[in-house]
């Protein structure tokens, strides 16, 4: 049997970095998926050995293994947190074009296409990555250039753009969460929709069960990117009688899918309706925070909150 391990060309220059982690696991505590799923097989660490193994022949090439490498939201987090300054990103990209090559595709977190697919071409053009592609029959995802933005899919109109494993990320979780939330605390006012990319919530693992049923004001619930905020889901929370919503995105020339320009559109757009009902505009926000910074992103919520606070509910 032809050994599959000797085909990772791509990977094969990364192999004395990837021999560079020191497994301390600081990525670990700052991945989505991780926090999501609870499942060190979905953390980077896990992802660079695996990619070690592949090269060693010590792991097996299988769909399993495979789907890991295609699982990431690319939010770059990891390669912050990384004290060997160890490039992930980079590595996975390309063990993702070796697996392309030897036909293995995911999906993972890759953009798919349902059959409802109309072929209007608006996600091939939407995408920043150029990862979307009509292959004269059909639209299809290059694996290796998808991250997981999720653009694809609020930009098609048939709703036939998809993630499969969205991680807790998809719009009608967050929305779901949002509602579990505001009907769950007698203070609860407001539901903050924050980019991974410029929040970094605490590690889930680390949070008391006693915080999590203490009655709060407001909660923050992770969206990935502001290119994937739409107005459909920053409305959901009014109709559970939430006082306010707050956006989060990249500053301006820090996003690297330019979902905050989508995200500026939504909301001002949900402004001027709210001002043409006459509601106050102040009680649906987008607040741009540099990566990383909670002090500011925590000085604004508390700023929103205490503006609700002066507002009241919607009448």
């Amino acid at each position: 049997m032809e050994n599959k391990t000797k085909k990772f060309k791509h990977l094969e220059k990364w192999h004395a970095t990837l021999a560079n982690c020191i497994r301390c696991g600081y990525c670990y505590e700052h991945c989505p998926m991780f926090k999501h799923t609870g499942w060190e097989s979905d953390a980077p660490r896990a992802k660079i050995i695996t990619a070690f193994g592949l090269l060693s022949g010590e792991v097996e090439l299988s769909e399993s293994a495979a789907d890991k490498m295609f699982s990431c939201f690319f939010c770059g987090r990891c390669e912050a947190a990384c004290s060997s300054g160890v490039t992930l990103t980079q590595i996975f990209t390309d063990a993702r074009k070796d697996l392309v090559e030897m036909n293995f595709k995911g999906p993972g977190t890759t953009s798919t296409t349902k059959l409802n697919c109309a072929r209007c071409l608006i996600c091939v053009k939407a995408c920043p990555h150029e990862a979307r592609f009509f292959d004269g029959n059909a639209i299809v995802t290059d694996p290796s250039k998808c991250q997981s933005c999720g653009i694809c899919i609020e930009v098609c109109p048939a709703g036939a753009a998809d993630i499969e494993k969205h991680f807790g990320t998809a719009k009608i979780e967050l929305i779901e969460k949002a509602s579990n939330f505001l009907t769950s605390h007698d203070s609860a006012k407001a539901i903050i929709f924050a980019c991974n990319w410029s929040y970094y919530p605490e590690l889930q693992a680390s949070i008391l069960p006693e915080s999590e049923i203490k009655d709060k004001e407001y909660e923050i619930l992770v969206n990935m990117c502001g290119g994937r905020l739409e107005a459909h889901m920053l409305m959901a929370p009014f109709l559970q009688n939430a006082w306010g919503v707050m956006a989060a995105c990249c500053t301006d020339n820090e996003c690297r899918h330019d979902g905050n320009l989508r995200a500026k559109k939504t909301v001002e757009s949900l402004r001027n309706t709210f001002k043409s009902i006459d509601i106050n505009p102040e009680r649906i926000q987008l607040v741009q925070i540099p990566p990383g910074d909670k002090a500011l992103f925590q000085a604004q919520i508390d700023t929103f909150v205490a503006d609700l606070n002066k507002m009241g509910p919607i009448r």
